[in-house]
């Protein structure tokens, strides 16, 4: 691995291309915060896939693609004289010193979880006046759900046990199905998302991260689906010609791979 000084100088290099780019290209010239936002997201989705993946290439690649952006937003900052590179990194070290009292104070604790309530107790002392501020208002409602619940475990406010969260869970979809029966739509999709949000705080008591969860299943139909589709060409059959019974026997194929 690179020593902390080659580090260094790979960064440094990164920081002069950037002002080089900035300069001289048109396009990069031409960008803005807001012209990279969609961007920054879609790379961020694209270092997900490949950390779901296993695919430790990529995401070396990936976070290059990433740290681009990163380096490019301070850039567009130091222009405008608002923050650059060096006020990122200073604020990101203070913050973390401050929030880890049990390394650089004299907090002592016992395991993750004191951590973490410690970590939400100490951002509300810094000035927040709720938990869920720090939630992002544009996050995906899987991924939302889930940092709400962290958010407000991290104050006291949870269950105290498993169990207690499956009969919840249960105590839902009796709700939602008691809906289904009278065929309200409206009080159906209110229903359905307490349902979801019970799973998504039960995955959490048994440490599973429901958005890796579903995205594996999707990974999986998917793997299965084009296996049908390929199974399905090789007997020169479209799959909307086929019965159901046809495509079933396929389909359990595709589970034993």
């Amino acid at each position: 691995m690179n020593s902390r000084e080659n580090q260094l100088k790979a960064f440094d290099r990164l920081l002069t291309i950037m002002d080089e780019l900035r300069e001289q290209c048109p396009w990069d010239r031409k960008q803005t915060m807001e012209s990279l936002r969609h961007l920054t997201i879609e790379e961020t989705y694209e270092l997900g896939d490949a950390i779901l993946d296993n695919n430790l290439e990529e995401v070396r690649k990936e976070l290059g693609d990433l740290l681009l952006h990163l380096v490019f937003y301070a850039k567009i900052g130091s222009e405008t004289k608002d923050f650059d590179i060096a006020d990122v990194a200073n604020g990101i070290c203070e913050k973390l010193i401050s929030r880890h009292p049990h390394i650089y104070g004299d907090v002592k604790v016992t395991d993750e979880e004191e951590v973490k309530k410690n970590w939400e107790n100490l951002k509300l002392k810094e000035g927040k006046k709720s938990v869920l501020e720090g939630v992002p208002r544009s996050l995906p409602a899987v991924v939302k759900a889930s940092r709400i619940q962290e958010k407000v475990a991290g104050v006291g406010f949870d269950w105290e046990k498993p169990p207690q969260v499956f009969e919840k869970l249960q105590e839902e979809l009796r709700e939602f199905q008691h809906e289904v029966a009278s065929d309200n739509k409206d009080k159906m999709e209110a229903e359905f998302g307490d349902v979801l949000f019970s799973m998504i705080n039960y995955a959490r008591f048994l440490r599973i991260n429901p958005e890796n969860a579903l995205e594996r299943t999707n990974k999986k139909f998917i793997s299965r689906f084009q296996y049908l589709e390929k199974k399905a060409a090789g007997q020169n059959k479209a799959l909307k010609d086929m019965t159901l019974a046809e495509m079933d026997i396929l389909w359990t194929e595709a589970k034993g791979l």
